[in-house]
């Protein structure tokens, strides 16, 4: 059987693609038009450079507020393996394989669309590390956000060369040896190369797109457990009418009122007798809000599909037009600026999914204090509560916004930045935080309903607790409570759809 390729082309790239891509672990392949317009380019810049002694930004001088400073032909490529060099600054925690392999395939997607001056031979280095799991170290901390994420992009570009460190077959190595190992030769880098290798926003793309397929998950899934902690508080089905939304038709909020009534459908508890005319806002208004998140994670989505097939590096290399133009694609402010909205909007699901585990643990509408049948030789939910409003405070912290920040850098030639890249990693920091919450409600509501029997839920939720039920079992007397809620967390990230 023949393996499963992705042929990387000039085609529409969308983050659906992608996550296909990452599950089924293919191998990527260039397009026979990517490679000619990937040589045509390489060969307008060779010709260009050969003919005259015309001085073009970072392909024939210094970089950043060094632009002034011609370079001589015999050390163009020194100088682009100085850059390299040079610019590995990274510094903090390391950056997840997972997200590695996506600044990779990211980076091969910009570069294969022939502006970049980019050798066939580079980008065919950079498919092999990709195919043979070949993950670079890089750290999340380094880069402004503008002039692409140079420090990040640098440690990506390294190994190339035979330098800095890479992990393989399960284990940290220097990059020469395993280069030797391979029988491959390190890159020599041409001119522009390395500035098309470290110029670029894959760095906050990569982020952007894990956090975007992460952030799509949550919001399903805060509906489904949205909708159990409904039930087990007893609560009323009528704010979720279909004729309630048609008359604020936000797309969002449209969206979550139908998956709450389809969770709903056939059960025995939404359909008994209330005693509570009204619901608090953390159930009734679950449409509005966890609507509103969705509206939000559509307009990023958008927002990333269009960065991830656009040409981000600098300069930019037109060979029919016969023109070579410093500018600034790489600025990451769309991405800044999108992030830390999105951020805030999956802050605010793991914030009313907090406020429906206190109620739900608040001894009200038939249910015991803390949901234990003991409460006070037992303390049952009562700090699994605590634990999530912890995790929201941080949120909220966290959630202060990167792309109102910049600062002058390169000796003020590069004097606005965009800081998404600090965007991206506090926004993927924030995604994992709400799996806790969401993962600690879903240990709540489960718990809750248990006190409902012995009438039931519809058909699909009582399936969804039978799975639960297997890695976590009901709360009779207390117990040590973070191995259940970690258990918790872990089945809503893996819950499959």
């Amino acid at each position: 059987m023949s393996e499963v390729q992705h042929v990387i082309s000039s085609a529409h790239l969308s983050i659906e693609k992608i996550e296909k891509i990452l599950k089924t672990n293919v191998r990527l392949k260039l397009s026979e038009d990517s490679i000619k317009k990937i040589k045509k380019c390489r060969k307008y810049l060779d010709l260009k450079l050969k003919r005259g002694d015309e001085v073009f930004y970072g392909i024939n001088t210094g970089f950043g507020s060094l632009c002034n400073t011609v370079i001589s032909k015999k050390d163009l490529s020194q100088l682009q393996e100085n850059l390299v060099m040079s610019h590995a600054c990274g510094l903090g925690d390391e950056v997840e394989h997972d997200i590695v392999k996506l600044m990779l395939l990211l980076k091969i997607q910009g570069l294969s669309l022939g502006y970049s001056g980019i050798a066939l031979e580079t980008i065919q280095r950079l498919i092999d590390f990709y195919n043979n799991d070949i993950m670079p170290v890089v750290y999340q901390q380094g880069s402004l956000g503008a002039s692409g994420d140079l420090a990040p992009l640098a440690h990506i570009s390294l190994p190339l060369l035979g330098k800095g460190y890479v992990d393989f077959d399960g284990k940290r190595r220097k990059a020469k040896d395993v280069l030797e190992e391979l029988n491959w030769e390190p890159i020599v880098l041409n001119s522009k190369e390395g500035l098309a290798l470290l110029n670029g926003t894959q760095f906050m793309s990569a982020h952007a797109v894990w956090s975007l397929i992460k952030a799509n998950h949550l919001s399903e899934f805060a509906d489904l457990v949205g909708t159990m902690s409904l039930e087990g508080f007893d609560g009323r089905s009528s704010s979720f009418a279909e004729a309630v939304h048609l008359v604020r038709p936000h797309r969002g909020q449209l969206e979550t009122a139908r998956n709450i009534r389809k969770y709903l459908e056939g059960s025995e508890l939404i359909n008994q007798d209330k005693v509570n005319v009204q619901d608090p806002y953390s159930f009734r208004c679950m449409p509005q809000v966890h609507g509103a998140s969705k509206d939000v994670i559509d307009y990023v989505w958008g927002v990333v599909e269009i960065e991830i097939n656009s040409v981000t590096d600098n300069p930019t290399i037109f060979p029919d037009e016969d023109m070579i133009i410093s500018a600034g694609n790489f600025h990451g402010q769309p991405l800044a600026l999108s992030l830390d909205n999105l951020a805030i909007a999956i802050a605010e699901l793991g914030s009313i999914s907090e406020r429906r585990i206190y109620k739900l643990i608040s001894g009200t509408r038939g249910l015991p204090p803390f949901l234990v049948a003991n409460p006070g030789l037992n303390s049952g939910f009562m700090i699994p509560q605590y634990s999530a409003a912890s995790v929201v405070s941080k949120n909220k912290q966290l959630c202060t916004p990167s792309s109102v920040d910049t600062i002058d850098s390169s000796n003020g030639q590069e004097d606005h930045v965009s800081m998404g890249a600090n965007a991206a990693t506090k926004t993927l920091e924030v995604i994992k935080n709400v799996e806790k919450i969401i993962g600690v409600e879903l240990f709540t509501a489960t718990q809750a309903l248990e006190f409902r029997k012995p009438l039931k839920s519809s058909e699909y939720i009582e399936s969804l607790i039978i799975e639960f039920r297997k890695l976590v079992p009901f709360v009779g007397d207390d117990k040590i409570m973070h191995d259940e809620m970690e258990k918790s967390r872990v089945f809503v990230q893996d819950f499959e759809f």
